[in-house]
Parts: structure tokens; C-alpha cells; sequence
């Protein structure tokens, strides 16, 4: 929950998508916007210039794998508007192949956007939060982040380290004022399906019904997903002015919602099913 009456809301990746979606709605509110990308050419019809959404509007060239990029942009941020209320980690791509012809190269830099550069954005703002005693961190994962699927190995074990990392996270600042929400959008109509996806093409027959099916799937219903990134935005918003607590986990999506429902439940189930022999793993206890 933030009470601040003209919060402040930082967010990375903003040429499109969710990001883009997200910072219009905030400067709708009348809320201010700390808005990056990496091409900051591509920020400048998100407010007329010299209209007053312009004037609470801060845009920021920045690639979040650059340290001396996010640190002037924080810097940048404070120095406009003198806070950070809720930052939105939202930069990142997916990348699709088989587990076993995955390339290295795009494996590596996929960790480094999606994971190293969310981690670094958020030590760099963590700080004047702390001092303040309150915040929002919200991290976009993804239904992938909460569960498998096949030809996005590496993309998922992104989103699934995300996820632990706030679960961390979260601990350690709640008693420090900061709350931490993991959003896990299902399948959305932005560019993740289309221009900003990478791909290694399945060759090994093996794998085409598992991981091909899903690479070609992935580029057919690019556009045509059912989620909306606008109604997405006013979810994200929502949780932050509510007045509860914020929640850990924001499921957006009827797919993700049922998807995710699914696997945890499949998950318990297997946990019930074996629980004697994980309990029989401890030490045995002390005869009496």
C-alpha cells in the first residue's frame, strides 16, 4: 500500500508492452513516472510535451545489464523527485529452445537481463526505501516462473529465480516497510511473442512434439493472446492502493490463473502421496 498522495513509480523496459501500458496509467492518475528503455527515443509520445503529464514524467535511457546505467538512473530519479514509491522491474525477453540445443550466449545474456539487471535495479533503490520505511517492489515474472513448459527452459528458470529471490526478499523487508509482489502474466497481447522473441530452432527430432510444437505455437498466436496489457496495468495499480496488504502473488490471466492452480495443486498432491518417505528421511528420533 502506498499513502503517498502523488506516489512516484519507477519502471523499467517501458518501449512496450506492459511497461508502456503501465507508465500511461500511472501519468493518467496524475501520479509521477520515472519511465526507461533503452532506446529513450522510444519514450517520447508517452506525454505531450509540456502538458502536465510531461511535466511528471522523467524518461531514462537505460539497459539494465549496465551498472553505471541504473546507478545514474536512480540518481537521476531521486534528484527529480526526491523518492522512489514503487518500482516496477519489468525489462526483460524470453527465449525459446530445447533444454539440450540451448546456445550458451543466449542463455547467458537472457540471465543477465531477466535476473542480474532486475537484482542490481533493485539494490540501487532499496536503499532510499529503507530509509523511508516504505515501498513496492514489483517484479513481472511469469505463469512460467511458477511452473514449466516445454522450449522455455531457460526462459522459466529466469522467472522461477525471480521467484525465490522475492520470496527472500520479502523477508527481509517487510518489517522495514517495503512490500514485494511477484506478477505472473500468462499469455498477453505484447511483443514478447513476436519482435523481442528469441529463438534456437529445433533440429533434433526427439524433441519436435515437445519443444518444437511449443516454438511454433509461441509465433502462431503472437497478436492474438488474451490478455489485455492495459487491463493488466489497472491490476498492478490496484494492488498498491487497495489499503491491504499487498499480495505476494499477482496471477494475471484466466489461462494463468487455471494453469498455475493446476500445478500447485498437482504439487501438494505429490507431497501428500509421498509424505512418509520424506518424513522417514530424517534421523530416526531418540528411543525413550
Amino acid at each position: 500500500m502506498i499513502t503517498s498522495e502523488v506516489p512516484v513509480w519507477f519502471i523499467t523496459g517501458c518501449s512496450t508492452g506492459f511497461g508502456r501500458e503501465l507508465a500511461g496509467a500511472v501519468l493518467a492518475r496524475g501520479w509521477r513516472c520515472v519511465a526507461t528503455a533503452r532506446n529513450v527515443a522510444t519514450l517520447e509520445n508517452l506525454a505531450a510535451p509540456g502538458s502536465d503529464a510531461d511535466s511528471r514524467l522523467l524518461r531514462i535511457s537505460l539497459d539494465v545489464t549496465n551498472a553505471a546505467q541504473i546507478q545514474s538512473a536512480v540518481e537521476a530519479a531521486h534528484q527529480r523527485f526526491g523518492v522512489v514509491d514503487v518500482l516496477v522491474n519489468n525489462a526483460g525477453y524470453g527465449y525459446q529452445s530445447s533444454v539440450e540445443e540451448g546456445v550458451e550466449s543466449e542463455i547467458r545474456a537472457q540471465f543477465e537481463a531477466n535476473v542480474f539487471g532486475l537484482f542490481a535495479v533493485t539494490r540501487a533503490v532499496l536503499p532510499g526505501m529503507r530509509a523511508r520505511r516504505k515501498g513496492h517492489v514489483i517484479n513481472i515474472t511469469s505463469v512460467g516462473g511458477l511452473m514449466g513448459f516445454a522450449g522455455a527452459g531457460y526462459y522459466v528458470a529466469t522467472k522461477h529465480a525471480v521467484e525465490g529471490w522475492s520470496d527472500s526478499l520479502a523477508l527481509e523487508t517487510e518489517p522495514l516497510g517495503i512490500q514485494v509482489t511477484c506478477v505472473e502474466p500468462g499469455a498477453f497481447r505484447t511483443d514478447w511473442a513476436g519482435r523481442s522473441l528469441r529463438q534456437t530452432p529445433v533440429r533434433i527430432s526427439d524433441y519436435a512434439e515437445t519443444a518444437g510444437k511449443r516454438l511454433q505455437m509461441t509465433v502462431g498466436y503472437s497478436g492474438q493472446q488474451p490478455g489485455d496489457p492495459a487491463r493488466a496495468a489497472q491490476a498492478m495499480i490496484r494492488i498498491t492502493e487497495s489499503g491491504e496488504k499487498a499480495p505476494r502473488h499477482l496471477v494475471l490471466g484466466a489461462f494463468g490463473v487455471d494453469a498455475v492452480t493446476k500445478r500447485l495443486q498437482a504439487t501438494l498432491a505429490d507431497i501428500e502421496k509421498w509424505r512418509e518417505t520424506s518424513i522417514g528421511a530424517d534421523f530416526p528420533a531418540a528411543a525413550k
